[in-house]
Order: C-alpha cells, then structure tokens, then sequence
C-alpha cells in the first residue's frame, strides 16, 4: 500500500512539473502571438505615417519643380523650361490620390489635404494665367503677372505651411508608436526569457525528479526487458525444438508407412502368387481340352473362362502394379550424387513441365539467388521430386490466371526452395494428409506423387514442408544440405 502511495505522489509531481512547464510555454507562446499581432499593427501604423510624410514632401518638391520650370520659361522663353511644369501636375494628382486614400480615416489630415488640394490647384491657376498672360504680351512680363507672383509666392509659403503641419503630426505619432513598439518588444523579451528560466527550471526540477525517485522503476524496466528476451529466446528455442520435432515424426511418420507398406505386400504377394499359379494351372488345363465340342453349352465355357482368367490375370498385374508403385515410393533407395546448381536445376525441370505451362498459359516467375552455391543430388531422383511439385502446382491453378513462383536462397548453411502457386490453397482437413499414400484430391490421381517427392528429399537427408491457406495457395519450402 505504501509503495503504490509512494509511486502515485512520484507520478503526481512529476505530471505536475511537466503540466506546469506545458502551461508556461503555451502562456509564452500566446503572449508571443499577441505581442506579434500588435507589433504588426504598429508597423502598419509607422509605415502609414512614413508614407503620409514621404507623400506630402513630395507633392512640395512636384510645386517647387512646378514653380521653377514656369519662372525658367518667363526669364528664357525656352518652351524647354515647361516640362517640368506639365509633368508635376500630372505626378502631384497621382501622389495626392494615394494620401487621400491613406488618409481616409482621420478626418483632421483629410480636412488638410482638402485645404491643400485647394491651394495646389489656386497655385496652378495663377501660373497657367501667367503663361496665358505673358504669351498674350508677346512674350513679354507684364505687371499683372508680376502682381500674380506675390499671390503665388504667398500661396506657396500656406501650401508649406500646411505640408510641415500634416508631417509634424505624423512625425509625433511616429515617434510615438515607435516607443510603443520598443516598449512592446522589450515587454516580449521579458516575458520570453522569463517563461523560458521558468520553464528550464521546471524541466530540470521534472528531470531531478524522474531520475532519483523512479530508480526503481528503471530497474524493474531493465527486468522486465531481460525476463521479455530470455522469453524470446525461449520460444526461439521452443519453436525451433517444435519443428525438429516435427521433421522427426515427418520422417517417423514415413518410415512407419515405409513399414506397413512393405508388409502389406508381402501379405498381398503371397496371395497374389497363388491366384497368379491357380490361374496358369487352369490356362494350361484349358489348353489341353479338344477343340471339337458338340453341344453349344459346351461351346460357350472355353470362352467364358478364357476371359474370366484374362480378366484375373489383368486385374492381379494391376494390383502387383499398386504394390511396386507404394514400395518404391516408401523405401530408400542408393542414390548416385553429382554437384550441380540448383537454379539450373530448377530451369531443366521447367523444361520438363513447358508443355502444362503453355497448356494453362501460367506465368512462371523466378527470384533466383544468385550467389547460392551448388549441391551434391542425385540429379534425376530431385527432378522427380521437383517436378511432382510444379505438376501439382499447375494442376491446382486456374487456367490464364495462375502463377507460379519459385526462388532460392540459402539459410542456416542451407539451400532453400520454395514453390508457390496462387490456386485455391489445400482444405484444412486434408493438411495432416498430404504425404500419405494414396491420398489425392485429384479424380484420376494415384495419390504417390507427393509420398515419392517426400521419400526422394529424405533420402538425400532433407526436408519438406508446406504452408497452405484457403483461397491464397500453398508454398512448398525444400531445404538440401550444400555438402
């Protein structure tokens, strides 16, 4: 009970410190996107005074280049000096527009940039009235434009005065929101470097606090993960004993069905023989009668007998058949082996099995290992076991969409060999069956072919087995030794 309290508190002051931490971060970070969102704003703003400044000092210097070009051309009478005064007006239209919209919200700089409008176009008209008039004069000054100048000039001294008025208040909110800005930035940084000390101090105190009061658990972690891998071992170990075990009763297995095959014909054969004697004594008796008959009964029962003895004698060859076939495919035999690479092993068998191929129109496809070495087989006996395979393979699949596969590889100073087919897997019934004799799903199958493939892999010390699954086809995995 002690110990469970003990480990709620560690967990509760350690959750405490890292929720506390979390808080101050979000809390920093929050702070950070407002202060960021005012700074923006105040950064518009400043950019909104830089430009109602930068603005108004142009229009001046658009009147002033204005003013000169019109006082150029009264003292030269060069149309050249009126360039200026044609484009200025154009350009001050262009600049005036732009204030006015940036203006739009405060009506006291709205109002001076209506006055000044005013007194730009008064400006305009006087000198267009002074061009108007010095040309009427035949280029000569008259006294009314010299009487106009002292209008212009004290038009130009208001416009200024205006101009200064409008910057010298938007240099006073300048200066303001940039010490609003500063303010804010120097605020952020506390409050970053704060949240931050903060924040490290509770990671530390968090970490202080993981590290010395869960010793114990870290111990019992270490545990816990030498107990898991001393599991895995074991069920490495179990797993790896549970297919030995069962490669020994493939092969018990095998060998007890050699056995009884073996007795059962030797308990057929004897029989059988006899049958085989009775059936040549009475061939031979029949041989021996007259062939002259005068009743047509008597006619009829050579006949009869001929072919019930042929029917006999066929019948036992069939049987003696049957009984080599089960032997051969259960006894050892000597084998006569030779050095050969698999993969064109496998190739000389596909060769063999080109015709069911074409046949089904199934796609072969090879994942061949390239730097697998050669094996000591008894060539023909493994092609045999091989092509039981393939055969079988094709057979299950359907035509046009079958596809076999077949790969090596080496594992464990092993060669591997596996075939795969996509057809439609074996019944879960019939799993514990496949080797057996006489065993076959096939309607004009003899049911040896995998009981021969089998005792052809035994005897050259290796083993076969099989992975199948309803409607996803079935593998089967050869292992031969190199040597």
């Amino acid at each position: 009970m002690k110990t469970a309290i003990k480990k709620f508190a560690i967990d509760l002051r350690v959750r405490v410190g890292y929720g506390t931490a979390f808080f101050l971060l979000l809390s920093s970070y929050l702070l950070t996107l407002y202060a960021n969102s005012e700074l923006l704003k105040e950064a518009m703003l400043v950019d909104h005074s830089n430009k109602i400044i930068i603005g108004m000092e142009t229009l001046a210097s658009y009147l002033k280049d204005a003013e000169t070009g019109f006082r150029g051309y009264l003292l030269m009478n060069d149309p050249r000096f009126l360039s200026p005064y044609h484009q200025s007006r154009q350009a001050s239209d262009s600049v005036y527009a732009a204030l006015t919209q940036e203006t739009a919200s405060d009506q006291e700089e709205h109002s001076d940039l209506s006055t000044l409008r005013r007194l730009m176009d008064k400006k305009y008209e006087l000198m267009d009235a002074g061009l108007a008039d010095y040309q009427r004069h035949l280029f000569q000054m008259s006294d009314t434009v010299k009487v106009q100048q002292f209008f212009a000039l004290e038009l130009m001294n208001h416009i200024r005065s205006v101009v200064r008025e409008v910057q010298d208040m938007e240099r006073g909110r300048l200066h303001t929101r940039l010490a609003g800005m500063a303010a804010r930035y120097q605020t952020l940084n506390n409050v970053i470097f704060m949240s931050l000390g903060l924040a490290i101090l509770m990671a530390l105190l968090g970490y202080y606090t993981y590290s010395h009061e869960n010793k114990a658990r870290r111990i019992a972690d270490r545990r816990v993960a030498e107990y898991q891998q001393q599991l895995q071992e074991r069920i490495m170990d179990l797993d790896t004993a549970n297919k030995e075990l069962i490669r020994m009763r493939s092969i018990e297995k095998f060998a007890a069905t050699g056995r009884i095959a073996r007795t059962i014909a030797h308990e057929v054969r004897n029989p059988l023989t006899n049958i085989n004697l009775a059936v040549e004594q009475l061939q031979s008796e029949l041989d021996l009668q007259p062939a002259a008959v005068t009743t047509p009964s008597a006619s009829r029962r050579p006949e009869n007998g001929e072919l019930m003895l042929d029917m006999i004698t066929r019948n036992s060859a069939r049987i003696n058949g049957l009984i080599t076939d089960l032997l051969n495919s259960t006894k050892f035999t000597d084998l006569v082996y030779k050095r050969v690479s698999v993969n064109q092993l496998l190739d000389d068998t596909l060769e063999g099995a080109q015709d069911r191929i074409h046949l089904k129109n199934i796609t072969v496809t090879k994942d061949y290992w390239a730097g697998l070495c050669d094996i000591a087989v008894d060539v023909e006996r493994i092609k045999i076991a091989f092509l039981n395979i393939i055969v079988n393979a094709i057979e299950a699949m359907e035509p046009g969409r079958g596809i076999l596969q077949i790969r090596t590889l080496s594992k464990d100073d092993q060669c591997l060999i596996s075939i795969t087919d996509n057809g439609p897997g074996i019944e879960e019934e019939s799993l514990s069956k496949v080797f057996e004799p006489y065993f076959t799903s096939k309607p004009k199958g003899t049911g040896l072919g995998l009981t021969n493939t089998q005792n052809i892999i035994l005897n050259h010390n290796g083993h076969i087995g099989f992975e199948s699954k309803k409607g996803a086809g079935t593998t089967f995995i050869i292992q031969l030794d190199f040597a």
